[in-house]
This record gives C-alpha cells, sequence and structure tokens, in this order.
C-alpha cells in the first residue's frame, strides 16, 4: 500500500462547503414518515464527497461537520412507491416500476436553506498504488473547478447541493442533542453497521473514528 505520511501525524482533513435550498436526512427510527435529523449525518457527506471524487483505492472518512446557517425546518407531501423490485428482477428480469398504481403519499419534515462544511479524511485501501496526497489534491482541485461526476445531493435526489472551497465563518452557536446515527457501513457481504450517539456543540457535529457495531449498540441501549 501507498504510504499515506509520516507515521503518527496525520494529515490535516479536506475541507469543502456544500450548500442548498433544502434537505432530507432521514431518522432510522422513522418508517411511515420522513423525519429528518437536525443536521447533516456523515454517511451524507461521504454521499457528496464521493458525489464530487471517487475512485476504488480509498474510502472517504468524514471527522466533523460544521453548520453555517441556523436550522429551518418545513412540511412537505412527497409522492413514493412501495412497488421497489430486487436488484435481480430489475437487471436479470427488467421488472418495471409501476409507480401510479403502487404510489403512496407521505409527509416529511426537511430542512430549509441548509450550508455545511464537511472535513474528511482519505483512507486508503490495500491495493491503492498512490498516496493520500495524491486523492486529496485530485479533490481539491476539483473542488475548485466546480466538477464532480454527479451532483451532490443532500440526502435525497430531490435536495440539490452547491459545492465550493471553504470560508472563514464561524459555525451557529448551537448544542443539541442528535440521538443515535449511522456511523458507517460495511459493505461486506454480509452488509453491517455502526452507529454513534451524535451530538453537536457550539454548531458542530464530531464523528469518532469508530462507530459500535448495530449489535453491540442496541445491547448498550445505543440504537
Amino acid at each position: 500500500m501507498a504510504s499515506t505520511g509520516a507515521p503518527n501525524r496525520p494529515l490535516p482533513p479536506v475541507v469543502v462547503q456544500v450548500r442548498g435550498e433544502g434537505a432530507l436526512f432521514t431518522r432510522p427510527e422513522q418508517r411511515v414518515e420522513r423525519v429528518s435529523y437536525p443536521v447533516m449525518t456523515p454517511s451524507a457527506a461521504v454521499g457528496v464527497l464521493e458525489s464530487i471524487y471517487w475512485r476504488p483505492e480509498f474510502r472517504w472518512v468524514p471527522e466533523r461537520i460544521e453548520v453555517l446557517r441556523p436550522i429551518q425546518q418545513f412540511s412537505i407531501f412527497r409522492n413514493e412507491t412501495h412497488d421497489l423490485p430486487s436488484l435481480a428482477d430489475a437487471v436479470g428480469k427488467g421488472k418495471r416500476i409501476d409507480t401510479v398504481a403502487n404510489r403512496d403519499q407521505r409527509s416529511a419534515l426537511c430542512l430549509r436553506d441548509v450550508e455545511y462544511r464537511i472535513h474528511a479524511q482519505v483512507e486508503l485501501a490495500r491495493h491503492a498504488t498512490k498516496p493520500a496526497a495524491a486523492y486529496r489534491d485530485q479533490f481539491r482541485r476539483r473542488v475548485t473547478r466546480g466538477s464532480c461526476f454527479q451532483q451532490p445531493f443532500l440526502g435525497t435526489r430531490e435536495f440539490s447541493a452547491d459545492f465550493f472551497d471553504r470560508d472563514d465563518r464561524a459555525p451557529i452557536t448551537v448544542n443539541m442533542d442528535l440521538g443515535v446515527m449511522l456511523h458507517r457501513i460495511h459493505y461486506g457481504p454480509p452488509a453491517r453497521f455502526d452507529f454513534f450517539t451524535a451530538q453537536l456543540t457550539a454548531g458542530v457535529l464530531h464523528i469518532p473514528a469508530q462507530g459500535i457495531p448495530g449489535d453491540a449498540a442496541m445491547v448498550a441501549g445505543v440504537a
């Protein structure tokens, strides 16, 4: 594996700012109506980073998320379908989704006029042939140019996001208990999920290096 730098001297995180007119970071315990966390989640941050720059040689590890605008909520009604074919049916059998016959209307509690500053590290895979600095520099160049593989979104694709280089604004001065939040998905097989107890401290969500595995989290009362 390529060297990531001097031992015990981690590189500073790369930083990108994202802004959008709306966002929906759905809480997993809300099984029918969609209710957003008050702030961006780590998994949503990873989605934004991968939209800008992704390679199989590394994965994104968010360290903290700064909230730059006041937390505002609004409600909407969204049309969703419960006719969701499996990947095998969709690809192998060409099954189509009948959204008209299988449509449900659900309310959603979303966020309005949001902006975040994401701090993240590059974690190299075993088969990486370049140092982490090469991927970090490429990411920074793409952010400055406004280049992306696909338009980033904030939780759901209907809420697209703009991204740009960081500025020096301070985060909002809000402390809040956010409850249990998804830390990381291990795609496996089999797929596994890690969780953590999230806190917003002076407008900053600090993400621990390690989450609690799903089974252990349930035993500990975290999930």
